[in-house]
């Protein structure tokens, strides 16, 4: 699996880029929130998330600013009728954290306004996410706690980043086992805002 691309950004528009990896240029369909993230940084280094999708007429590899976009991402095609084009789409429309909301709030007007995605679809996604994205949220939180905040709860002296994020992830209903395993591989000196989204995206 592919799991980033890191090169120059030699070409970017609305829904893809190119990126030069080592004279090898890669096409990556993208959301128009990363298409808004990377446009003005044509001929610089440039680092996107990846998805692969393989199908029987041919391949499509699916570029994303960051591992909260790649993780929504992974969570919207668990969907049964959302495919990757949907799922980038509705991830056009609405972060990460303003889908979780919608979600959470039911509220499939917010979803629906996507390109392409009807009412019907949008009621399927909060349906069958409801449950799963609740877990994300604290009992007493009204919105998406971002990743410094979830990292800030549960913060043990001498654990390290590390350790730390895995509290963060068994918060949020994970198995101690899961959370290690997606944990494994991950740089121990990165912040724990940074680490959480990573690990969450190899989770979904």
């Amino acid at each position: 699996m592919i799991y980033h691309v890191d090169g120059t950004l030699d070409y970017c528009e609305v829904g893809g880029c190119v990126i030069d990896c080592c004279g090898v240029g890669y096409w990556l369909s993208i959301s128009d929130n990363t298409y808004s993230e990377i446009c003005s940084h044509v001929g610089e280094r440039t680092k996107l998330f990846t998805y692969l999708q393989v199908r029987e007429d041919g391949v499509e590899l699916f570029g994303f600013k960051d591992a909260e976009e790649l993780g929504a991402f992974k969570l919207l095609i668990t969907v049964s009728g959302v495919g990757p084009k949907a799922a980038t789409s509705i991830l056009s429309l609405l972060s990460p954290d303003k889908l979780y909301s919608a979600i959470c709030s039911e509220d499939t007007k917010a979803i629906s306004r996507a390109n392409g995605i009807g009412a019907k679809t949008a009621a399927r996604v909060i349906l069958e996410l409801h449950d799963k994205v609740s877990k994300m949220y604290f009992a007493s939180s009204s919105s998406m706690p971002s990743a410094s905040s979830l990292s800030g709860a549960t913060i043990v002296k001498g654990k390290g980043n590390l350790g730390e994020a895995l509290d963060a992830l068994i918060v949020l209903g994970y198995a101690r086992t899961e959370a290690q395993r997606a944990l494994s591989g991950i740089d121990p000196t990165l912040p724990v805002e940074k680490i959480i989204p990573l690990a969450l995206a190899k989770l979904i």
